[in-house]
């Protein structure tokens, strides 16, 4: 992965395909966790330069290692290639300097579900970045009209909700806030095509599409295994089996990270008070214990180093 860029240089080479595409010649992701390594990998297998910022030098190679391992775990299950790795790898430039994303078009932040955090982000972008510069939220529950409201530009703040994972999931929630202009809507819309995702328009309300629906369904089999009704492995058959999902709800869970399913169940409930979404207490204790899924190698089943299931 590139560091130490000049990003100024890459955008020059860039001229004509600014001209032939969309106008997005280079994004940059504020975050590299799960969400934020995937979506700087999209971005950069279609082509496009990606400023990948992280808070301090040890999380950018802590996280940017991760990145290239979960890649590494592709090519060993023949979903990608060495060149493919590479050539996506070459496009994603890692820095700790935030001003490096004043020189982009798009902006992406992906850090976690934290409404100040994500506040202060916008608000300091907002005094780096050209008037033009979009701003795109990856929140799945946190009201996009307040975090654009920390900037002189609201109608240039728009949500993109990716799911996990990134890569391999075809859609993107594509999130307007009350004051998100057309063009901005339709300037991230070719964007988001542009890298391969299916997009839903969506208008702004806690959990949006996907996130509302999923969480009470999460919760439910949360309790079902909590009160003893059947085991985890029963409960994820019974939905692959009898519903054709693709994975079982406590699996899924898994592969969100439990922490992050408990900050959207505690935002939603927060914002909408409705019972369905009060946490389960078993996902409390089990977050607690540091128990979060496949990025901690335990959750409802365990997991390996490569992140494959071995219970």
């Amino acid at each position: 992965m590139a560091t130490n860029i000049k990003i100024e240089d890459i955008l020059n080479d860039l001229k004509l395909e600014k001209n032939d595409q969309d106008g997005i010649n280079a994004v940059a992701v504020i975050g590299l966790g799960i969400m934020g390594q995937g979506i700087a990998q999209t971005i950069a297998s279609h082509g496009i330069e990606v400023v990948a910022i992280e808070k301090n030098e040890k999380q950018l190679e802590t996280m940017t290692g991760l990145l290239k391992e979960s890649m590494d775990r592709e090519i060993h299950r023949w979903t990608m290639t060495k060149s493919e790795k590479n050539s996506a790898l070459s496009r994603i430039h890692g820095s700790v300097d935030f001003k490096k994303a004043a020189q982009c078009n798009i902006i992406i932040e992906a850090v976690d579900e934290n409404f100040e955090l994500k506040r202060r982000i916008f608000s300091e972008l907002d005094e780096l970045c050209d008037p033009d510069t979009i701003f795109v939220s990856n929140t799945s529950t946190l009201t996009l009209s307040k975090l654009a409201a920390a900037t002189k530009r609201s109608d240039k703040v728009i949500g993109m909700h990716f799911l996990n994972p990134v890569p391999k999931v075809p859609l993107v929630e594509l999130v307007r806030g009350t004051t998100t202009s057309d063009k901005t809507f339709n300037t991230v819309k070719k964007f988001a095509e542009r890298i391969g995702k299916t997009v839903v328009e969506v208008f702004e309300y806690p959990g949006f599409v996907t996130t509302r629906l999923i969480v009470p369904l999460l919760n439910e089999a949360m309790h079902v295994l909590m009160e003893g009704v059947a085991t985890a492995e029963g409960i994820d058959t019974a939905m692959k089996l009898g519903y054709n999902f693709q994975y079982g709800p406590l699996e899924l869970a898994d592969m969100m990270g439990l922490d992050e399913v408990l900050a959207w169940m505690e935002s939603l409930f927060h914002e909408l008070g409705e019972a369905k979404y009060r946490p389960c207490p078993l996902l409390r204790r089990m977050v607690r214990e540091g128990k979060l899924g496949r990025k901690s190698g335990e959750g409802f089943f365990k997991y390996n180093d490569q992140a494959k299931r071995t219970t």
